[in-house]
């Protein structure tokens, strides 16, 4: 079974772009997550035959959102946190902008496992969101894994948002403490990790220079200066069924390029 997360920072854009189908007819993933969609489904045209569709469009039009695009229809999908979940983590930063009502979590539930895709909120420039990612979003998606969990294994992936070590970004010493490289943000990943969730990546891959994410500045991509920030977690009883694990840097149409795993 083959599960692809894709960041596509606008589905209209990567549609307009030609990348899409492309992608899709090359790649056959049985399983696409994606993230910040920006879109409604009635704004886009687009015909996925054998393919079926679920969206969690945010409510901010534009922004955000997350899908997910499956071959086999799942027993049940969700959009977003449970209730009690959001309210007990308070998931309103300080300029009361609600996460909760953004698109960024939806769950697709199979037989044998979860998959969730999830579109972690940036900390911003000014960090005026990493209170935020500390404090509620990421222990309250933590507290929503493991509670999925205990009825059947997890595969959850997307944007996260942070890169774990200094392996993970291109630049690590001049990016500490800004977005995405803070030691919050690398704490509330560690945290996933101590839960016992595996980054599938690092099965297979252990050195540095695999990034998902460049800058649209500078020709960063071409001369290979990002992050990982995307990710596909596993809970740890499905580490053993992780085959393979790949960046897929040679597909365009997006700041992010797709991640995946292939489970056996």
């Amino acid at each position: 079974m083959k599960i692809y997360s894709w960041n596509v920072n606008g589905i209209r854009a990567v549609l307009k772009k030609n990348e899409f189908q492309p992608f899709l007819a090359t790649h056959q993933p049985d399983v696409l997550c994606l993230q910040e969609t920006k879109a409604e489904r009635s704004q886009i045209e687009i015909d996925l035959p054998g393919y079926r569709e679920y969206w969690n469009s945010a409510v901010k039009k534009g922004y955000s959102g997350t899908a997910i695009i499956t071959k086999q229809e799942p027993m049940n999908v969700t959009n977003g946190f449970p209730g009690d979940f959001a309210n007990f983590y308070a998931l309103i930063d300080s300029m009361q902008r609600d996460s909760a009502t953004e698109g960024r979590v939806m769950t697709a539930e199979y037989e044998k496992f979860f998959v969730v895709t999830v579109y972690t909120p940036n900390a911003k420039e000014d960090l005026s969101r990493l209170e935020l990612r500390y404090k509620a979003w990421d222990p309250a998606f933590l507290a929503y894994v493991v509670y999925l969990q205990k009825k059947k294994p997890v595969i959850f992936c997307g944007d996260l948002n942070v890169a774990h070590t200094e392996l993970d970004l291109a630049n690590p010493k001049s990016n500490v403490g800004k977005k995405g490289f803070t030691r919050e943000e690398r704490e509330g990943f560690q945290k996933m990790v101590d839960a016992g969730f595996v980054d599938t990546f690092r099965l297979f891959t252990k050195d540095k220079g695999h990034y998902s994410w460049w800058s649209h500045f500078a020709n960063s991509r071409s001369r290979n200066i990002g992050w990982r920030i995307d990710y596909v977690l596993v809970s740890g009883a499905l580490s053993a069924s992780v085959k393979s694990a790949a960046i897929h840097t040679n597909i365009m149409g997006s700041d992010h390029c797709p991640v995946s795993v292939t489970l056996g």
